[in-house]
Formats: C-alpha cells, sequence, structure tokens
C-alpha cells in the first residue's frame, strides 16, 4: 500500500496534482481543499495518499495530512454507495471539521448538498460513521504543513484562466454545465476577478 508520496510538484488542477517523485510522474486525485494548499508548481511537496486498485485501474488519491487520508478510507470502505469519486466530492465541499461537525450532529440536509450524495447515502454516511469518529480531532485540517501554502484566498496566478478552471472542477465533482457555470458566475460576482481557483470553488460550492 502506498501511504504517502514525496517529491516536485509538476502541476495541479483542482482535483488532480502530478508529482515528479523519484523519476516518476505520478497523478494523484485530491480533494479542493488540498488543492488550495499546494505549493508552486517545481517545488517539494508531500501527500499522504490512498491506492484503490481494480482490474482495469490503479487509482492514487492525496491529502494535505493524514486525518483527511485515513477519514476518506472510513468513508469509502465503511459506507455502502459511497466510492472514491463521492469521497473526494464530499471532501472539496466541506472541509473535514466541517463534515466531522455534521456527521456527529446528524445534519443529513448539509452532506445531501455535496454532488453524488442524496438524502438516503448522507444518511448512511451518518448512521455508518457516527460512532467512529473518535479518533479525529474537531481541528482535523485546519492548519497547513510544512510545504503547503496555507491561504486559498491568495491572489490568482496571471496567465490562469480560474474561472474556466473553477467550472471545470464543478462539473469533475458533478454539477450539470448550467450550475457550474452559474455558481462560479456567482463566486466571480462576489470575490471579483482576481480570486484564486480555489476561492472560486470554494464559494461556489458554498
Amino acid at each position: 500500500m502506498i501511504v504517502s508520496i514525496e517529491g516536485i510538484l509538476e502541476r495541479a488542477t483542482p482535483l488532480t496534482a502530478i508529482i515528479n517523485a523519484g523519476g516518476l510522474g505520478y497523478l494523484v486525485n485530491i480533494p479542493v481543499s488540498t488543492a488550495a494548499k499546494l505549493p508552486a508548481n517545481g517545488e517539494k511537496v508531500k501527500l499522504h495518499t490512498h491506492a484503490v486498485y481494480r482490474e482495469d485501474s490503479q487509482s492514487l488519491y492525496g491529502f494535505a495530512n493524514e486525518q483527511e487520508r485515513n477519514f476518506f478510507q472510513l468513508l469509502i470502505e465503511k459506507v455502502s454507495g459511497v466510492g472514491p469519486k463521492v469521497g473526494i466530492s464530499m471532501m472539496s465541499k466541506l472541509e473535514l471539521p466541517s463534515l466531522l461537525s455534521a456527521i456527529g450532529s446528524e445534519d443529513a440536509v448539509l452532506l445531501a448538498k455535496t454532488p453524488g450524495i442524496g438524502k438516503k447515502t448522507a444518511e448512511r454516511v451518518i448512521i455508518e460513521l457516527k460512532d467512529k469518529l473518535g479518533a479525529f480531532s474537531q481541528s482535523a485540517g485546519a492548519s497547513a504543513l510544512p510545504g503547503f501554502v496555507s491561504d486559498a484566498n491568495a491572489p490568482a496566478k496571471a496567465g490562469v484562466n480560474h474561472t474556466d478552471d473553477a467550472i471545470l472542477a464543478l462539473l469533475a465533482l458533478g454539477y450539470k454545465q448550467n450550475e457550474a457555470s452559474k455558481a462560479v458566475g456567482k463566486a466571480v460576482d462576489a470575490l471579483g476577478p482576481n480570486a484564486s481557483t480555489e476561492a472560486l470553488i470554494k464559494a461556489a460550492l458554498g
């Protein structure tokens, strides 16, 4: 099992990172919350990972810290109907402290706002995980780790179409084209044209 990967960040999108480790480029699927903490391209980074092996594919999922990785593992292994794609979507919609709070308070309505999660699945998440969260601190995921930037609202990088990137990320999370465009448009109106991709995604998901 691959539990972590450390190397040079070659490039990233809101939902993926390509990390060069030992001369090999690894494609790592990440939630928006992790993308917001990545350093600049060309800098060293470490992600805590979970590997999913299937007959026709191998996928790697990465997170900024072990608690986020461990929650992801618990989520996709214990809750029927929640696979890696839905797990990433949930952790992009809500950061770990909010997820823990929603599960602990049995807030199925909030969980069901995640693309791909209906009311019944949200209720299953609560039933299966509520009594298994003792190992997770309420401050989980709140701080940046060495090698990560800490501000998701940092100014946008020049030469990048952050609006299009944000829309593509929402489409990957299960939104329809018109829903994604409308949500990101509202985020741009609220945050301004210089907002980062991650800030736009967070506002659109909110």
